[in-house]
């Protein structure tokens, strides 16, 4: 079938990530614009970013956890749009508990480390670049001058922390990042830290040559595919239980005959 939706002019690593997983899947999200209900937990996560957003536009010796608190308010308004409250199910109840998880998170983050001594580059830094012929584009939460003069992208993360047998897939976007850092700003970052700021944990890991090479390499092989899928009508669904567990066209596909896993 043709589609009637222009192909995206570019390619996020979320987005990237989703094609990997099952192209189907990009075809419904990316193309087709279906849309994809809140859950709580996306709701949550974006609370905390904004929080953090904000929290990081004031200078250094302003960044205390009273400022901090001071952004649950407006994020409120902000977030919680009518579309997500009737996603998630909102009221009095689940607001309550958000805003108890949400000072908690503030408590142990505050613990992780001391923002007043953070200089940052960038903050939901927007980068947009060809990268082998893809045209990429990413969001990077923090991207932080260390004392050494080193560049370290910063991500936070409000799910569990990962199981670390799969430390590749979990820094996969990430160095996609540093990708995009490389080729845009023409300074490669050193280190990736992960801040799973529910745990009071932080995972790194170092920024090597040879990643950000296969990174890229993917990213523009990925590209691509979706450019022939897309001339072609059709991107073939790769269905499998970890691939359509959380997956939102799930119910979508089985109607089209795909055979989804039952679990």
């Amino acid at each position: 079938m043709a589609f009637d939706q222009p192909l995206p002019k570019s390619l996020s690593p979320s987005r990237l990530s989703d094609f990997q997983t099952c192209p189907r899947r990009y075809q419904h999200g990316s193309i087709e614009r279906l849309p994809q209900p809140a859950s709580y937990a996306s709701a949550k996560g974006r609370f905390i970013h904004y929080v953090f957003e904000h929290l990081f536009s004031l200078e250094g010796d302003q960044r205390t956890i009273d400022r901090a608190r001071e952004y649950l308010t407006p994020a409120i308004d902000e977030i919680l749009t009518d579309d997500v409250r009737r996603d998630i199910g909102f009221d009095e109840a689940m607001l309550a508990k958000l805003l108890v998880e949400s000072d908690a998170i503030l408590l142990r983050y505050f613990e992780m480390e001391d923002p007043t001594t953070v200089t940052s580059e960038g903050v939901e830094l927007r980068l947009g670049v060809d990268v082998n012929g893809a045209p990429l584009y990413g969001i990077l939460d923090r991207l932080d001058r260390d004392p050494d003069g080193s560049l370290t992208i910063v991500d936070y993360k409000t799910g569990a922390l990962p199981n670390r047998n799969y430390d590749s897939k979990t820094f996969a976007n990430t160095e996609l990042y540093a990708a995009l850092c490389e080729a845009k700003l023409g300074e490669r970052p050193s280190t990736i830290r992960l801040m799973y700021v529910a745990h009071g944990q932080s995972i790194e890991r170092s920024v090597t040559d040879v990643v950000v090479k296969a990174r890229a390499s993917a990213a523009a092989s990925a590209w691509t595919k979706i450019n022939r899928y897309y001339e072609d009508g059709d991107f073939p669904a790769t269905p499998s239980s970890n691939a359509c567990r959380f997956c939102a066209f799930k119910e979508l596909c089985r109607s089209q005959g795909v055979p989804v896993p039952a679990r």
